[in-house]
């Protein structure tokens, strides 16, 4: 029997891609992430309480309270479109355990990124601008060109 046959040969020229699983969301023009292991759930929205003057809000779950975050009132000077509660709460878990989330009006999307479109922003950029949140950005190349997503960075949502 032969062994050096193609078909007892590994096939060492396939490169395997290192993954990153991201939960995706849309706020505004802005695509925003998060790694799945961040994430604690994906919530139907409910009513936030609080009282409006800033980007922070709470909201009750089951037994659990939860600090909300309106990231499109933080990035865009207004409230995220409030239609009847509609949309999604994306809840993450800080290191003390507590929770909190961002309201969304679409559904997240699970989304397999390379770790080679993703790159490490300026810090110059991060003091600058509003998604100083983000520590990281993935391009991903599409037809009509890129799409750039932040990746939020879960401890710099709120101070702790």
């Amino acid at each position: 029997m032969n062994t050096q046959s193609p078909e007892n040969q590994p096939l060492v020229s396939e490169k395997t891609t290192q993954l990153l699983k991201l939960i995706l969301f849309t706020l505004g023009d802005l695509h925003l992430a998060l790694p799945i292991e961040s994430v604690y759930k994906i919530l139907n929205r409910s009513p936030v309480y609080g009282s409006g003057m800033n980007q922070v809000g709470v909201t009750h779950s089951g037994e659990e309270e939860i600090t909300v975050i309106d990231l499109y009132q933080r990035f865009f000077k207004e409230s995220l479109p409030d239609t009847a509660n509609r949309g999604y709460l994306v809840t993450m878990q800080n290191k003390i355990g507590e929770l909190y989330g961002i309201p969304v009006t679409d559904a997240p999307i699970l989304m397999d990124v390379p770790l080679s479109a993703i790159r490490l922003l300026p810090e110059s950029y991060r003091r600058s601008d509003t998604v100083n949140i983000a520590r990281h950005v993935a391009v991903i190349p599409q037809e009509s060109g890129t799409k750039t997503i932040f990746l939020l960075d879960v401890d710099l949502l709120l101070p702790s």
